[in-house]
């Protein structure tokens, strides 16, 4: 498996992919209750993606970890950077900014 480069952007991945990989070595049953269509869905979808069921849902759940860390790290390299506005009067309100009198 080759190492994704150590820059800010991949270190929270990192540290996510790494931590499912000791939750597989770790893994833990858990006992749901699903609609009869949604059962059979999950199913369905399952044998399709050539996988168990829990395998198919474990992949979905990865993914959404996966989608989490990755904006939670673009909103703090976000939050982090300096304002590039400058502005040497006062802002304008947010009633100036959408006056639709005009």
């Amino acid at each position: 498996m080759t190492r994704l480069k150590s820059n800010p952007a991949n270190l929270d991945f990192n540290r996510l992919r790494d931590h499912i990989r000791i939750m597989r070595l770790r893994s833990r049953r858990i006992r749901l209750t699903l609609e009869e269509n949604v059962a059979r869905w999950l199913h369905l979808e399952a044998a399709r993606n050539n996988t168990s069921v829990s395998g198919f849902v474990s992949g979905i759940l990865e993914e959404r970890m996966r989608v989490a860390a990755n904006y939670e790290a673009a909103k703090n390299r976000a939050l982090a950077r300096k304002p590039f506005l400058k502005s040497d009067g006062p802002y304008l309100t947010r009633e100036a900014v959408h006056d639709r009198s005009r």
